[in-house]
């Protein structure tokens, strides 16, 4: 599955059950019918009856937003006015239930088990189109239970590492965010939304702190509590927030953060992009000065949802709109450029292709791009990815609370947030876009960036001092 960019890529082997050895045991997977059921993307055609106005943004946007806006002298637009409820409560009433909204693309996903009704929505006089954007399978495979969570975190140490930075000294340095935490720059004070597919034990281990987490939001079941899926995102955040000395400390150890997940597990279909949007906008919210996400998308379980290269463009893919976006609300976002280097699509992921935002590209400790890290350029030409950073065995937790090493642009994303954080507490008031030409001028490419190793590895200590000239 292409969706989440990095699942432990090559570290782990699947042998089939048709393909035991003589005498081995053959375990049938068991599995759970599940009820049929749609959902559809609804675009709307505008936002009239809002009972909302550009002049009083207090009235749909946070204090938090509102702050960072003004921090930066960033206008509120019509982008920012919320969904029409006239127009939601017409598709309520019809018997639609409401999965979520994007105010940025000013769309609603709405769930029936009824694929006839949406020939009413699409006559709707406010709608301008409809596409549906995910079917429920007929089966589902019964997830094993693990076990109380709490018995399988043993946070079990048998070495003392000489380095502070412990497991992850190498990924650490190889940016030069040692010598910022040198200066005090942590992260402290800087808040990061997580975009990834499950935090599963992150509330439990021993180097992720939880004073620093100010929230969780499952945006796929959000009956269902951000800890108890998929690892990839418990994974992701030891590369940014793990703070062990002499075993793991990330690249801003000292940051705050929001845990949200977008990403379903159990398909691969196009509605997990309008859930990443919702995310999106949901870390804007809440206030988040960056945003980082490891997921990717281009492949999905039905062939009518597949992109195109020609796609690539920043403004074709739902959540490639709401990446570009992004940096006109104040948010600073990076996302893994992808895994896909030696498959047959080889480029970018969407959102990666986004506009005024980081796509990271992954290299080995020998600071070489490795041979799985997506390719550039986009469709309309950009340098992607824009910068790398080390995403071959990268050390990050896993889920019994000890270090491991897992390959994947997954990993080099969230160091490089983390070294993006410290370059935000030092300059707080600093664009978005600043930073992003800061770090991508600080890359050992710069000279000559490509669409393989982008602008290359940043220095983020060059970077301090590029915005320290302006």
């Amino acid at each position: 599955m292409n969706k989440i960019i990095g699942l432990l890529l090559a570290l782990l082997t699947f042998v089939p059950a048709s393909a035991q050895d003589d005498g081995c045991p053959v375990f049938e997977t068991a599995y759970r019918k599940v009820p049929k059921s749609y959902r559809y993307r609804v675009v709307l055609k505008d936002k009239a009856g809002t009972p909302f106005s550009l002049k009083h943004p207090e009235k749909f946007l946070s204090a938090k937003a509102l702050e960072r806006r003004q921090r930066y002298g960033l206008k509120v637009d019509e982008y920012d006015l919320p969904i029409s409820p006239l127009y939601t409560q017409k598709l309520q009433a019809m018997g639609l239930r409401i999965h979520n909204m994007s105010k940025w693309n000013n769309s609603v996903v709405v769930e029936t088990p009824d694929t006839l009704q949406m020939q009413a929505v699409r006559r709707l006089t406010f709608v301008s189109n409809v596409r549906r954007v995910w079917e429920s399978p007929d089966s589902l495979p019964v997830t094993p239970d693990r076990g109380p969570r709490q018995a399988q975190v043993t946070n079990k140490r048998d070495t003392t590492l000489t380095d502070f930075y412990g497991y992850g000294q190498q990924q650490v340095t190889m940016l030069g965010v040692d010598k910022l935490h040198q200066l005090g720059y942590k992260g402290q004070g800087v808040v990061i939304g997580v975009i990834d597919g499950g935090f599963y034990n992150a509330d439990l281990m021993k180097g992720i702190s939880q004073q620093h987490l100010l929230g969780t939001r499952n945006f796929v079941r959000p009956q269902k509590s951000v800890f108890e899926e998929l690892e990839h995102g418990m994974m992701v955040l030891s590369c940014i927030a793990a703070n062990e000395p002499h075993y793991l400390v990330g690249t801003a150890p000292d940051v705050s953060y929001y845990l949200l997940q977008s990403e379903d597990g159990e398909s691969e279909q196009l509605v997990e992009e309008d859930n990443w949007c919702a995310a999106l906008e949901y870390a804007d919210s809440v206030g988040c000065d960056i945003v980082t996400s490891s997921l990717g998308y281009y492949q999905f379980d039905h062939n009518d949802q597949d992109h195109y290269y020609r796609d690539l463009d920043g403004h074709t893919a739902v959540n490639s709109r709401s990446a570009s976006l992004a940096a006109s609300r104040g948010i600073l976002l990076l996302n893994s450029a992808g895994n896909s280097g030696m498959s047959a699509w080889k480029k970018i992921g969407f959102p990666a292709d986004g506009c005024d935002m980081l796509a990271v590209g992954a290299v080995q400790s020998d600071s070489l791009n490795t041979r799985f890290s997506s390719i550039g350029n986009s469709a309309d030409g950009r340098i992607k990815p824009d910068v790398m950073a080390m995403g071959q065995a990268s050390a990050v937790y896993e889920t019994d609370g000890t270090v491991t090493n897992v390959n994947g642009t997954s990993f080099s994303c969230p160091t490089m947030a983390g070294a993006a954080a410290c370059l935000v507490q030092a300059y707080p008031t600093r664009r978005p876009t600043e930073i992003i030409r800061a770090l991508q001028q600080s890359g050992n490419n710069a000279a000559h960036p490509d669409n393989i190793f982008g602008y290359g590895i940043p220095n983020v200590m060059k970077a301090f001092n590029l915005l320290k000239q302006r």
